[in-house]
């Protein structure tokens, strides 16, 4: 009212309010380059100075139309801001799971920064705020796919620097399994699997470490091509086969370890670059071989050892783990080395620390690190060539640089196919043992965009770049500043409110 009643009263304040907006808004449009904006300025003119447009109406309206009104008048104005916010800004994130414990836990809630980085114009603008990709109880999708921009970033604060948390979208979400099931799987990872299974029934004789390059690429694309008609035969179970634009993928949070142009190798579980062994993260967490003393597995989940866990950072699905040895690796033949059966109880994820505290406290009387030796640890990336490659011991491998070139060889080609074809919308072809980009032979491609390679700190526990590849400078979404919430899962109520935790810095978590 005293604003209304000073406009009346004084048209200047009227202008000066205008004038600030205007600037503001000039300024925003001058930030993102997008001069598609000027045409608003004539509206923003009416709002404040001409008023030949009645936005208001309602407030003449008899009461029940003034009452609704107000209320969808006050719904479209937190949602568009919060909308403009979420895009431009910042946006909350929620963590989900454990593979950045001990780093950031389950249930840490994150402020991201999209300034850090420079946020991107949406790729698909037309979509219901707070959402990523489906409608609460509506179950349908919460965008509408026309139109789809270029990917532009504006200019940030600054670039993905190594060792960074980072959010960002899920690269193998391009494709999804809409059966609820299978929608929070790896689709690639689903039709490899199925493929090589059935191509090994028709096939018992193969030997991948005998064929040639040419003989295991005609494998590969077999096991696919084999894999994809089973799963669009059989909807019932996997439903169809869709796909998400970039910025409406899953988003997911883990720490940069590799920047663009970088040559990463994985030595016994240690990340190299260049040749240099990288800092592991301080609460980096591996898994281990535990043989209990004088307790069960049962009982490390009640009230003795709740102090414990507390204090050691175990969670209740860390314990679960404990069970996995003598039962789902054992039925699933994921066990590599039959010693470790009546060596040990289970294993689970622990830090350095919380490994020796158990030793030095008595509650396992043995106690090592998990190795490649000792249990199937999953294909990893690229999923369509042999390599030999594991999750503790992989690479080297280089990160491709925007603007720098590779020599494409049918060896590496599969670490690079991903990037040339879907990321950046290439038509890749192998005829002959040659390649064919866009429809010219070559044996070098230059790359559009920065790629980066992102891993958990939990490491033997996290779905990352190791099992799905690079993750291209269009698919970062920002940077998260501090955590604002935290609650255990495994414990209600204010007693589970890691207090420790609130308005806690990420950056100070190396």
């Amino acid at each position: 009212m005293i604003d209304k009643e000073k406009a009346k009263l004084n048209p200047k304040w009227q202008w000066t309010k205008f004038v600030f907006v205007l600037v503001c808004y000039l300024l925003f449009l001058y930030w993102v380059k997008s001069w598609w904006g000027l045409l608003v300025i004539p509206f923003i003119y009416d709002v404040y100075i001409t008023k030949k447009i009645k936005w208001q109406w309602w407030k003449d309206a008899e009461r029940p139309v003034r009452f609704v009104m107000s209320w969808i008048d006050a719904l479209v104005f937190a949602l568009v801001a919060v909308y403009f916010i979420n895009l431009f800004f910042f946006q909350n994130y929620v963590i989900p799971s454990s593979s950045l414990e001990k780093s950031l836990l389950t249930g840490d809630y994150l402020f991201v920064s999209k300034v850090s980085y420079g946020p991107r114009i949406p790729q698909t603008p037309l979509t219901m705020p707070l959402t990523q990709h489906t409608m609460p109880l509506f179950n349908c999708k919460s965008y509408i796919e026309w139109p789809q921009w270029d990917y532009r970033r504006v200019k940030g604060l600054g670039k993905v620097e190594l060792n960074d948390i980072v959010v960002f979208n899920y690269p193998a979400g391009d494709t999804i399994l809409t059966a609820d099931r299978y929608q929070a799987q790896d689709y690639y990872k689903q039709v490899y699997d199925i493929g090589e299974a059935l191509y090994g029934q028709q096939h018992p004789e193969i030997n991948l470490s005998e064929m040639t390059i040419e003989e295991q690429r005609e494998f590969y694309t077999s096991a696919y091509s084999i894999g994809r008609k089973y799963i669009m035969d059989d909807q019932a179970e996997f439903g169809v086969i869709d796909s998400r634009p970039t910025d409406r993928r899953e988003n997911y949070v883990k720490r940069c370890v590799g920047l663009p142009g970088q040559t990463l190798q994985i030595k016994e579980k240690i990340v190299y670059l260049d040749g240099k062994a990288n800092k592991e993260p301080d609460n980096v967490q591996y898994t281990y071989f535990v043989k209990l003393k004088n307790t069960s597995a049962s009982e490390l989940f009640g009230a003795k050892y709740d102090d414990l866990r507390k204090e050691l950072g175990i969670s209740e699905e860390d314990v679960t783990s404990l069970s996995r040895l003598h039962g789902y690796d054992l039925e699933q033949g994921n066990i590599l080395n039959p010693t470790i059966l009546q060596q040990f109880d289970g294993y689970m994820p622990l830090t350095k620390r919380a490994a020796a505290e158990l030793k030095k406290r008595g509650v396992v009387s043995a106690i090592r690190m998990v190795t490649d030796k000792d249990l199937f640890s999953d294909f990893v990336y690229p999923l369509n060539a042999f390599t030999g490659w594991t999750r503790d011991n992989f690479g080297p491998l280089w990160i491709p640089k925007k603007g720098a070139s590779v020599k494409l060889t049918l060896e590496n080609l599969p670490a690079y196919e991903r990037p040339i074809r879907v990321y950046e919308g290439n038509d890749l072809q192998v005829k002959n043992g040659k390649i064919f980009i866009n429809g010219k032979q070559t044996n070098e491609y230059t790359f559009k965009l920065d790629y980066y390679w992102m891993m958990g700190d939990n490491r033997h526990n996290s779905a990352d770049s190791r099992y799905w590849g690079f993750v291209p400078e269009d698919h970062i979404v920002g940077k998260p500043l501090f955590i604002w919430w935290s609650s255990d899962p495994d414990r209600g109520g204010l007693g589970g409110v890691r207090w420790s935790r609130l308005f806690s810095w990420v950056d100070n978590i190396k």
